[in-house]
Formats: C-alpha cells, sequence, structure tokens
C-alpha cells in the first residue's frame, strides 16, 4: 500500500476533482489517496465519485478551512 498525497488547495471546482484523477491514474488496489483541498464541495465530489465507481470514500476531516479528504482505491478502472 503506497500512501499518495495530493495538494489542489486553492482550486475550486473541478480542480480538485482534477487533481485527484491525476493521481488516481498512478495509483493500485489498495493505495491511499489524500486529497487536501479548500473548495468545501471537494468532499461531497469524492464521495459521489467514490460511490459512482466502487472506491471507498474513508472520510473527510477540516483543520483550519482545509479540508482532508481519504480515500482507499478499491475498484481500479482506468
Amino acid at each position: 500500500m503506497v500512501k499518495i498525497n495530493v495538494d489542489s488547495k486553492g482550486l475550486s471546482c473541478p480542480g480538485p476533482l482534477t487533481e485527484f484523477v491525476k493521481a488516481y491514474r498512478t495509483a493500485s488496489n489498495g493505495d491511499e489517496i489524500e486529497l487536501t483541498a479548500t473548495d468545501p464541495a471537494a468532499a461531497p465530489d469524492m464521495k459521489s465519485w467514490c460511490e459512482a465507481t466502487g472506491n471507498v470514500f474513508e472520510g473527510v476531516k477540516e483543520e483550519n478551512n482545509t479540508y482532508i479528504i481519504l480515500i482507499k482505491v478499491t475498484a481500479k478502472k482506468f
């Protein structure tokens, strides 16, 4: 398992998702991707993406107006 950190602070939709997908393409099943974002829409967007693709949304925490979103890659599709 590898943990991949993606910093999308300062980007608005669809920027966080675009940056996440770049990392996802290099990931393998079992890897974790930690997405850091300042866009409050990033967490619900990523949760919906996980539901649509079969990957696991492990949660989100907020620290100082920054959202730290953790996703486990379990259904690599592209």
